[in-house]
């Protein structure tokens, strides 16, 4: 077994296996500042990796087999419109190799949640396949690999607290993070990411939260917490409104919907405050996927052993 950025790798015959986990994230703040003439919007965001994983296997053949993919949630495509099959197909592509690339999920992120659980499937792939290779496409091409798959894929490389900019690619990493403590609820709807940022009346001239003030003081979350694309989201889903004053009634210090959502977080003083109140939650929105998690900010590593 050889152990490579926090990728566990167990050689065999018949060619490697790599398991590792995969975080979500939550957009502490997520400001939308522009449009441009593509389409894409320019935001200000600062992400954080959450303890919630998927757990990824993937298995590199030798010679030129083909890619190979399957999920143990039905509605996630086991095909090329998986993130993560793309990701493998792109990086056997821009590295030259011959292999062969089986890649197997078990998912625990929800899918079209808010919490980037495809992206961070994706840059998995892309940093297993990158560490077996022994580093075949310098980090900074590997960024622009993963930029080419979705906005988002950059940042789950390393899966560190960051301000990300411009479209979500330009990311510079906070010095240090609380480990707050999550409470998560998606109810059972879908939001579409491109409806969303359609939708979304543009009213900000730039950035009005700053990280060096979420570095200064990482509590004031009356100054920290806000997401532009509620705006959008609440009118059509007010079931996101009233999660948000749930979590705020059972104790929560502040709450927001992270991303597109319809996630929302809430952020407790405390672990056992988080799972009390999950707990509750679990009766209360029994409709809704319901998790404890927590923050990895500070030095906690993103990608860790598999158990």
């Amino acid at each position: 077994m050889i152990t490579k950025e926090g990728v566990v790798f167990e050689k065999g015959p018949e060619g490697s296996v790599s398991i590792l986990r995969v975080p979500a994230k939550i957009n502490l703040w997520l400001e939308v500042i522009g449009k441009r003439e593509n389409g894409y919007h320019d935001i200000s965001s600062l992400m954080l990796p959450i303890s919630v994983f998927d757990r990824l296997t993937v298995a590199v053949r030798p010679g030129d087999g083909g890619i190979a993919i399957t999920c143990d949630t039905p509605e996630i495509p086991a095909d090329e419109r998986n993130l993560a099959w793309r990701a493998a197909d792109l990086y056997v592509k821009a590295s030259g190799k011959k292999a062969g690339v089986d890649i197997g999920i078990e998912k625990r992120i929800p899918w079209g949640a808010g919490l980037g659980g495809g992206s961070s499937d994706a840059a998995g792939v892309l940093v297993a396949l990158n560490s077996f290779f022994e580093n075949a496409i310098p980090s900074g091409e590997l960024e622009t690999v993963a930029l080419t798959l979705g906005a988002d894929v950059p940042f789950f490389l390393a899966s560190r607290p960051a301000l990300a900019t411009g479209v979500g690619e330009k990311l510079e990493l906070a010095k240090s993070s609380p480990d707050y403590p999550l409470l998560l609820i998606k109810p059972p709807v879908f939001v579409a990411t491109g409806w969303v940022y359609q939708s979304l009346k543009l009213t900000k001239q730039g950035a009005q939260i700053k990280l060096a003030g979420f570095e200064e003081k990482p509590y004031d979350f009356e100054l920290l917490v806000d997401n532009d694309l509620e705006s959008v989201t609440v009118p059509r889903y007010p079931v996101i409104a009233a999660i948000k004053q749930w979590l705020i009634g059972r104790g929560a210090l502040t709450a927001s919907m992270s991303g597109s959502g319809p996630t929302v977080f809430g952020i407790f003083p405390t672990d056992q405050a988080a799972a009390e109140a999950a707990q509750i939650a679990r009766k209360e929105w029994s409709d809704c996927w319901v998790h404890a998690a927590r923050v990895m900010g500070r030095k906690n590593r993103s990608r860790r052993r598999a158990r």
